[in-house]
């Protein structure tokens, strides 16, 4: 954690993969979720985000887990929901501008709305957005850029590799400020 006061949900956000397997993310939350998302700002009220939604036991749920990485499929499976965030790249008008930026705002919403929740959320890279299309048909205009995970902690003995356990109790570890914001030139701390 900071030792600059920040917002708590800011502070307590972080991405496990020790989910407990027999929790379940109620219809409420995930409504609460996505009304998170849906709320976010977009370049032009463009709203280029949609999601994907699986709960555990549904099959939508198991379509988005077969899409995932099989490193991450380990872990994600004990998720009480998984989502694919997609960006839209069209509507009416034409191209989206900055519809990666809209999408990653709305998911940025989504995670800061699983913190206020009591819950933890993983979002991931490693997977097929090829599948994604196949699997929920998406149109051409639909790009798959995200997978996330939802669901309430357990301990991170539950997952199988070592390396996956150490890495979950690691310390967060964030660039200084010194290197993170510059003034009059790059490099030249702002801070």
């Amino acid at each position: 954690m900071t030792s600059i006061p920040i917002a708590t949900l800011l502070a307590e956000r972080w991405s496990p993969r020790a989910y407990d397997a027999s929790a379940v993310v109620s219809p409420e939350q995930v409504r609460s979720l996505l009304e998170a998302a849906r709320w976010a700002p977009s370049l032009g009220n463009t709203q280029p985000a949609r999601y994907l939604v699986g709960v555990r036991g549904t099959p939508a749920f198991d379509a988005i887990l077969a899409t995932l990485n099989s490193g991450n499929q380990a872990w994600a499976r004990r998720a009480s929901l998984l989502l694919i965030g997609v960006m839209v790249t069209t509507n009416k008008k034409g191209e989206v501008p900055y519809a990666e930026y809209g999408l990653g705002l709305a998911s940025e919403n989504l995670v800061l709305q699983v913190v206020e929740l009591g819950l933890i959320a993983h979002q991931m890279a490693g997977f097929s957005p090829d599948a994604v299309h196949a699997a929920f048909a998406l149109p051409d205009d639909a790009v798959p850029k995200v997978a996330i995970a939802v669901g309430s902690p357990a301990s991170p003995e539950v997952l199988e590799e070592d390396w996956r356990i150490e890495r979950e109790k690691a310390d967060r570890v964030r660039l200084p400020l010194e290197e993170f914001a510059f003034t009059d030139r790059w490099g030249k701390p702002a801070l």
